[in-house]
């Protein structure tokens, strides 16, 4: 009786992070992919415009897949990119449905969803969106044109738009090497997939730093929830 109700406890709290971490999954994708296409198809490469003040702005650019608006290795670079992301997507995916069958924290599957579905965001620029729009220099890029997308699959460009200029300023004429120069800080550009994968990573080492200890009891749970499932299933 007691094994009968401990595994009704784990298929309901399976479900329920079955729903969490695929229902984040899902809404973060959606919420990416509508912003990047209504830059896409309503800005030119290089536009910006003000959300707060100066310091928080849209500025469209693309990039050949990593993150914060870095590129790598040309074309041979890009295909590598493009290939490593679909790889390691999947075994991302292995990985959360793992972890969701052996009853891992909830703040573990929180993190790895928002690093997969980050990889996965950027990943369906690098796949479709060359083969659905055509270029954004000096003009708006219209969705499946005629005469076809601006690069084959896999070499599509990830979008990027979100730049926090926080301090935009220059440094004071005294200070050595760099007086003069201009300061930025944030000046990279990034997207919302981006953020997805930099806040999970984030959370994933708090929780490792601050409170790895207190997930020992979740990891006897695991090995517990484990054990009866092989047990009912035998």
């Amino acid at each position: 009786m007691s094994e009968e109700k401990g595994y009704s406890e784990i298929s309901v709290r399976r479900r329920q992070d079955y729903w969490l971490c695929f229902g984040l999954i899902a809404l973060i994708l959606v919420v990416d992919q509508v912003v990047k296409i209504w830059v896409k198809t309503h800005m030119q490469i290089g536009e910006e415009f003000n959300l707060i003040g100066e310091w928080c702005r849209i500025h469209f650019i693309e990039n050949e897949g990593m993150a914060f608006g870095m590129s790598f290795g040309g074309k041979a670079g890009k295909l590598f990119l493009s290939l490593f992301r679909v790889v390691a997507s999947m075994g991302m995916m292995w990985l959360l449905l793992a972890m969701i069958r052996r009853g891992a924290k909830r703040i573990q599957l929180v993190c790895l969803s928002l690093i997969f579905v980050g990889a996965v965001g950027n990943l369906v620029d690098s796949c479709f969106y060359g083969l659905l729009f055509n270029e954004s220099y000096y003009q708006v890029a219209t969705f499946c044109p005629k005469g076809g997308g601006y690069a084959p699959f896999l070499f599509g460009h990830v979008v990027d738009m979100f730049y926090f200029p926080i301090i935009d300023t220059t440094w004071p004429l005294w200070v050595p090497f760099v007086g003069g120069r201009p300061f930025h800080f944030f000046s990279a550009i990034f997207n919302v997939a981006d953020s997805a994968i930099t806040i999970g990573v984030i959370l994933f080492l708090v929780d490792q730093l601050f409170f790895g200890g207190k997930g020992k009891k979740d990891e006897m749970k695991a090995e517990t929830v484990h054990a009866i499932v092989e047990k009912v299933n035998a």
